[in-house]
Order: structure tokens, then sequence, then C-alpha cells
């Protein structure tokens, strides 16, 4: 009998993997009146845990200054484990840079939120990401880096 060659899509589980919330000039910072500046970084990585199984991790590094004075820093990554069987190669690469973040980034958002409001601030609240664009940038940089790498060797 052959084995069910059928494709698999799974979550196994999301978790906050990590979180800090750091407010290295309180409690000074807080009797400004200033409105801070907000940075926010996102990055997506993902990996092999077993056959089969992997994990996808969205990372947010949120950063409120005052002038040249940092407020609060908030990092913090969520994870997700998905078990992905029995796609084609060229699959993987969309289901583990669009599919699982799109599913891992909501928990992420609600996270820092709630960090940043634990934090005595008013919550954050990050922008939906449109994690397709992300992706489709992320591979033309790729493509175009390898161009340039193989013009200047």
């Amino acid at each position: 009998m052959a084995e069910n060659q059928d494709p698999i899509f799974q979550i196994q589980r999301v978790y906050l993997k990590e979180a800090s919330l750091e407010q290295p000039n309180s409690p000074a910072i807080l009797l400004e009146q200033e409105q801070p500046s907000v940075d926010i970084q996102l990055g997506v990585e993902a990996g092999a845990v077993a056959d089969g199984v992997f994990e996808v991790c969205v990372t947010a590094t949120v950063t409120t200054k005052i002038k040249d004075k940092t407020v609060f820093l908030v990092e913090a990554k969520q994870a997700g484990i998905f078990e992905i069987r029995h796609l084609p190669e060229d699959q993987m690469g969309p289901i583990m840079g669009i599919a699982c973040p799109q599913i891992v980034y909501p928990y992420l958002r609600s996270n820092v939120a709630d960090i940043v409001q634990r934090g005595g601030f008013p919550p954050v609240h990050l922008a939906e990401i449109n994690f397709q664009a992300m992706y489709e940038q992320q591979q033309a940089q790729a493509a175009s880096d390898g161009a340039s790498r193989i013009i200047t060797q």
C-alpha cells in the first residue's frame, strides 16, 4: 500500500519565545511632556526543528525616545511550530515566509501591546503587515544581492 502523500499543514503550537521591556531613563523620563518618537523593526526567521516540523518566529523591536533618551524598549519574539509535509519545494518559502508569519503575528501584536501597557504606557498597536509584500521584497533583494555578487567576483 502506498503512503498517503496529501499535503499537510498544521499548527502545532504558538508561543511567546522571548520578551523584554527596558526603561533605562525612568523615572525622570516619565515626567517629560513631549511626545516620544517610535521606531518599530520587524523580522521573520524560520528553521527546521525535526523532519517535517518547522519553527517560524516573528520578532518586533519597539524603541521610543524623547530627544536622544530612550523612554522604553520592547523586544518580543513570537514563535509557532508547524507541521509541513508533502509540499513542493517551491512552495515552502512562501508558506514559511508568508502563511506562517500571518498566523503568528496577531499574537505578537497582542503581547507587545500588553507588555507596553503593563510597563505603565499607553499600548503600542503594531500595524497590520502584508507578509506577502515583505517576502517578495526580501526575495527581490536576495536576487539582486546574488546578481551583484556574480558581477563583482
